[in-house]
């Protein structure tokens, strides 16, 4: 493969790299491995877990530190092969594209643009951990801690991309949220009590279910119960839906606040990875059910 030898022993190597001021690291036990995870998400990583072993290969520091990045991964690959490991490999990759999600929202008929976060620093809010992670609803509404970030049906989005369909589940989730440092919420409305979820009502009737979307195994009701008992909140929005456009906003930590007085569906992308949801399973849902509301099919999607 054209590699030279290094010129000093494994000895010498850990010792040249602890008076730079580098660790050593010893490891135990035998190896394992199932599968080679190649990671090329900039500035992420998985860590490793001795009892369900997998080999990382952050793939995109090798391009931080200006490396031969294919030369790189073969090296990895047949560093694997010559330990005898598992030719089994999962590439990680961003999910989706700024571009692409304007050209998959076009081919549904939406008009769709890009914005920099630049252009609307004046509305762009870092995420409060005092506010609810809400609804993507633009309506007024009882609860004024708009600060968290927005997804359809609020902490529903999650159960609903997951395939979460019971109620222990979604205690579960309520739960998760919270240890993730967000207050987690549903929401009804006045009109139609826990039913005035639009999003909630598609789910519980079927209208995801050519999809692949299992409905709830519970009522909006009992939902929200459920969410209550595990610590989280019950939002009641009034008002009708008059939003004129759709924020998608891919800017990691911050968020948009909803004005019931000059309505906007806000729908915090980023939120879907810190979740570990499918980014875009997520966002095909979030235009469905703009969709089958009646909404605006016009959106602005938000990047750095």
């Amino acid at each position: 493969m054209g590699y030279p030898r290094p010129q000093f022993d494994a000895d010498q190597g850990a010792n040249a790299v602890k008076d730079a001021g580098g660790i050593i690291e010893m490891h135990h036990g035998s190896h394992t491995e199932k599968v080679v995870y190649i990671n090329l998400l900039a500035n992420k990583t998985l860590e490793p877990n001795e009892n369900d072993q997998r080999f990382i290969v952050d793939g995109w520091a090798a391009d931080k530190f200006g490396l031969d990045v294919p030369k790189f991964l073969i090296a990895a690959a047949a560093t694997v092969e010559m330990l005898g490991g598992p030719k089994n490999a999962k590439i990680v990759v961003p999910s989706i594209t700024p571009p692409q999600i304007v050209s998959a929202l076009r081919g549904r008929g939406w008009k769709a643009s890009i914005v920099k976060a630049s252009t609307m620093s004046s509305e762009l809010k870092r995420v409060d951990p005092q506010g609810i992670l809400k609804c993507v609803d633009g309506r007024g509404s009882d609860n004024t801690q708009f600060g968290g970030p927005k997804m359809p049906g609020g902490i529903y989005a999650i159960a609903h991309n997951r395939g979460v369909t019971t109620l222990e589940g979604l205690k579960d989730i309520t739960r998760e949220v919270a240890s993730k440092g967000h207050v987690p919420s549903v929401h009804g409305d006045h009109s139609s009590d826990m039913l005035g979820c639009g999003f909630f009502k598609l789910w519980l009737t079927g209208r995801f279910d050519d999809m692949g979307y299992p409905r709830p195994e519970f009522d909006a009701d009992q939902g929200a119960l459920a969410v209550r008992a595990a610590g989280g909140v019950i939002e009641m929005h009034h008002g009708s839906h008059e939003e004129k456009v759709v924020y998608i906003n891919l800017v990691s930590g911050m968020t948009l606040e909803p004005n019931e007085h000059d309505q906007r569906f806000i729908v915090d992308g980023w939120a879907a990875s810190k979740f570990g949801l499918d980014v875009v399973k997520f966002l095909v849902a979030a235009a469905a059910t703009v969709e089958m509301l009646g909404g605006p099919k016009k959106a602005k999607i938000v990047i750095p």
